[in-house]
């Protein structure tokens, strides 16, 4: 493993710690459990149908012309699948998977060693392909388009710029943060899918099957319990799953029943929502301390103890899509879900989404950094 990759796996490693149970990154021990869970074929693929059926139809026309498929670009946040669904590329193409990430490539000459390397038909699959460095980026440019890289050789006025042929390959590129993307590369991918959250019960069957693959004794109610609290990400679902087997075994008979979840779950800090320690602490802060907001991010930050971009990146998006908190230009806001979900009265001039109105030049109510 590289410095880079090094420090990137714990970079993650620390994230999944931060998160407890419910991150959507994954550590060593997620990846250890996901190689032996993903499925193999777009056919034991659950959920995402759409995307499904679109990248079937790429596969098979590639296959019919006996010809690499076009580059395919992939996105959504994290624990969807984008991993497995490159896997899944490689194997109906019949042919090798490469394995790289953009934090990795951070020199145009380490994307020309991984490209020298490559066989007609082979698969590369960029983790993170957002983060790779603009040098490097510029060369994957050429690469994806002719099949060729320009390799320089020397410095200054004496230096060369030597072509390198590349087999045809198919590039899986995979990002949390498309938007991130340049156009020039976006625009080179011959098929994009971004991946939706799941629905509950594509959850529930997915926590079926990787029951039974695991060996553990699980009833209809104790896998409707763990999908109804997984935040709508396969990855979570297989870790909750996880946590609460080693509660049955330990604390109970061993199956998974619909008691035994609710007690493992709620040991593990993850409510009836999907909701962990820190979104209820933001939750509770904004409601409680600040009736509701509007109230900077910075302010929320200070107030549960956490850094700024961990409540903003972390929190918030589960929070937001839930339709507990709202982002406004004056800052965050309860919405009335959320009082009801910490089970308190909101007050009369609760703001719900919309910033008081005041007047022109005075400052909104704890907005200190909107």
């Amino acid at each position: 493993m590289s410095a880079d990759e090094a420090a990137l796996a714990a970079a993650e490693a620390a994230y999944v710690e931060s998160r407890g149970v419910v991150g959507g990154e994954a550590d060593g021990d997620d990846r250890a459990v996901e190689a032996a869970l993903r499925p193999t074929s777009l056919a034991e693929v659950i959920g995402q149908e759409r995307v499904r059926e679109q990248l079937s139809l790429v596969l098979e026309a590639a296959r019919a012309r006996e010809r690499a498929p076009d580059h395919v670009l992939l996105s959504g946040p994290p624990g969807l699948g984008k991993t497995t669904l490159a896997m899944i590329i490689a194997a109906e193409m019949s042919t090798p998977l490469r394995l790289t990430s953009g934090p990795a490539i951070t020199h145009a000459g380490d994307l020309a060693a991984i490209l020298s390397g490559m066989n007609d038909g082979d698969v590369l699959f960029v983790d993170e392909i957002h983060r790779m460095s603009r040098p490097a980026e510029e060369m994957l440019y050429m690469a994806m388009e002719d099949f060729r890289v320009d390799v320089v050789i020397g410095k200054g006025p004496g230096a060369t710029a030597i072509p390198l042929e590349i087999p045809p390959f198919t590039l899986v590129g995979a990002t949390t943060r498309a938007g991130l993307l340049p156009g020039p590369l976006r625009d080179r991918f011959g098929f994009t899918a971004h991946l939706e959250f799941y629905e509950v019960g594509e959850l529930d069957q997915i926590v079926r099957r990787s029951a039974g693959l695991l060996g553990v004794d699980l009833t209809d109610e104790g896998a409707a319990e763990i999908a109804s609290r997984s935040r709508g990400t396969p990855r979570i679902a297989n870790r909750l799953l996880r946590r609460v087997r080693d509660f049955a075994q330990v604390r109970a008979d061993g199956v998974v029943t619909l008691g035994v979840a609710h007690q493992a779950l709620d040991l593990y800090e993850v409510d009836e929502s999907g909701l962990d320690r820190l979104d209820r602490a933001v939750l509770d802060v904004l409601c409680r301390r600040f009736a509701g907001g509007p109230v900077g991010v910075s302010t929320l930050a200070v107030a549960v103890g956490e850094e700024r971009e961990t409540v903003e990146e972390v929190a918030e998006p589960f929070l937001v899509r839930c339709g507990f908190l709202a982002r406004t230009p004056r800052g965050r806001v309860a919405t009335p879900a959320a009082w009801q979900h910490l089970g308190l009265t909101a007050p009369a001039n609760a703001p719900f989404g919309s910033p008081p109105a005041v007047s022109a030049g005075e400052p909104g109510l704890f907005d200190t950094d909107e």
